[in-house]
């Protein structure tokens, strides 16, 4: 599997299950939601620095792009280095790269699809920038919105849904999933006009 033909879709969060059900982790939400389309498990890449599946986001047997979903086994503020090392693997250019992440500057339960841009303060984007050289790649945006009161923003990235979140994520990773297959299979415009509302 290389070649211009193929998507990386890369979620961003941090490992392991004490950190599962973290707002930051909203990007293994989506990969997972992704894997389960496509029938697939997770297995670990050869380079043993991220966990990956690979196949298509169609039914069998159309001519759809082949898709490499990705969730690196470092922190967040790692991931650059995997996901340099996968897009090598696999020759995927950065305009084929898209990271799924949370995005606090979005109210919780929104979500917007974008080309390039600054890092935002966040860690996993500015990790990836620096590795793959570039900010352009596509990014899909599930807001979490801003911490409460004072709480400080490293805390509220790092801290569980509430029970009234918890109940809106399905639908949350399941439209941000939807949002990744349009970007692949109607381009940037399209998915924007469909999901950006």
């Amino acid at each position: 599997m290389s070649g211009a033909d193929v998507w990386l879709v890369v979620g961003l969060g941090n490992p392991g299950p004490s950190y599962a059900g973290h707002r930051h982790n909203v990007g293994y939400l989506v990969v997972a939601e992704l894997a389960d389309r496509m029938g697939a498990g997770f297995r670990a890449h050869k380079s043993g620095r991220a966990d990956v599946v690979e196949g298509r986001l169609a039914p069998p047997g159309t001519d759809a792009p082949r898709v490499v979903l990705a969730r690196a086994r470092s922190y967040m503020n790692e991931a650059g280095g995997p996901v340099k090392q996968l897009a090598g693997f696999y020759k995927v250019p950065p305009e084929q790269i898209i990271a799924v992440h949370d995005e606090l500057d979005l109210p919780f339960d929104t979500m917007r699809v974008k080309l390039g841009g600054g890092d935002n303060g966040h860690n996993g984007l500015r990790s990836l920038r620096s590795s793959l050289g570039t900010g352009d790649f596509y990014r899909v945006r599930g807001g979490i919105g801003r911490p409460p009161r004072r709480q400080d923003v490293s805390d509220f990235v790092l801290s569980n849904y509430t029970a009234a979140e918890l109940k809106a994520i399905p639908l949350q990773v399941s439209t941000a999933a939807d949002a990744v297959e349009s970007l692949i299979d109607a381009g940037l415009e399209r998915t924007q006009a469909l999901f950006n509302s």
